[in-house]
């Protein structure tokens, strides 16, 4: 009998090893983390998941009017899209980064980004001008092709045209082949894609938040977490870690160092209120809230343009 329960003891033990192996790794003297689908095999992993803290039905109060009648992609956009796209980045630290409330703030801070470029709100609307992110899915009049002919890298194709098209909108050629190449799909030839598949858009608009513009460049996820220590240089441009130097690294001169302008308290505004209804409250948004003092990290003659 004592046998038997001491083999039954070693092959409980047995099992709690495999299990607490299948969940944390060491890898090079890391600890790492595998949540299955969403979160695997990535230090950020050991920290809530995204689908952790903010839920569906989040999802739908921050979007509340995307389909509506007078939105203009309704049936488009939804919760699923998003987390499918997230989880692609969420090893590599997308809301993942530090402690629950840091990456609650990041999300609003990216969907920020992504509600007031996809709105169709205006003061008097509904809900407020806030509450109608997600409304296009693509730039509905383009006064232009967005075609830049001297760029070899990324040549126009015949009959395509590159207006704004994606949940952070992409534009240009170029910046078509660039996002492509980031999220291996063709989009020099198919631009419409991110237009066609929303976790794609999501998807486009997440790579671009976590990727650097230009070498030796922070990305937007970067400066927002604290990845990013500014240089000398850049205190004397007054750029500093902050949700301001998210719109700096996206935009550039576009919205920043233009003192306080609409489009970048439009912006802004998004950003708080969704930390509002996620229940992080606009008393945390973080320091360095907008660039309007900020230099551009590429001036618009250097700029990709997106």
């Amino acid at each position: 009998m004592a046998r038997r329960a001491a083999l039954l003891l070693l092959l409980l033990a047995v099992s709690a090893a495999a299990a607490a192996a299948a969940g944390r790794k060491e890898k090079a003297g890391e600890k790492v983390c595998d949540k299955g689908w969403e979160c695997s095999g990535s230090r950020f992993c050991c920290n809530e998941t995204i689908s952790d803290y903010f839920k569906a039905y989040q999802f739908e109060e921050l979007f509340a009017h995307r389909n509506d009648p007078q939105a203009h992609a309704p049936g488009f956009w939804d919760y699923q899209a998003f987390i499918t796209a997230a989880a692609l980045f969420e090893p590599r630290g997308f809301g993942t980064t530090g402690g629950k409330e840091m990456g609650m703030r990041e999300v609003a801070a990216f969907l920020g980004h992504v509600g007031a470029k996809t709105s169709c709100g205006y003061h008097e609307a509904p809900g407020g001008e806030t509450a109608w992110g997600l409304c296009y899915n693509h730039e509905l009049s383009p006064s232009q092709s967005y075609c830049d002919d001297s760029n070899e890298l990324y040549p126009c194709v015949e009959g395509v045209e590159y207006f704004g098209r994606g949940a952070i909108p992409v534009y240009w050629n170029h910046n078509y082949g660039i996002v492509g190449n980031g999220i291996k799909q063709d989009l020099l030839n198919h631009p419409d894609l991110l237009e066609q598949n929303a976790t794609l858009a999501f998807e486009a608009a997440v790579w671009r938040w976590m990727t650097p513009m230009k070498r030796k460049q922070p990305s937007a996820h970067d400066v927002f977490v604290g990845n990013w220590k500014p240089t000398k240089n850049d205190t004397l441009s007054k750029r500093y870690p902050g949700f301001g130097a998210t719109m700096n690294v996206l935009y550039g001169d576009d919205i920043c160092g233009q003192g306080s302008t609409d489009k970048m308290n439009t912006i802004i505004s998004h950003y708080q209120h969704y930390l509002d209804l996620m229940g992080v409250g606009r008393e945390h948004s973080g320091d360095n809230l907008d660039c309007g003092d900020q230099v551009a990290f590429n001036p618009s003659s250097e700029s990709s343009d997106f």
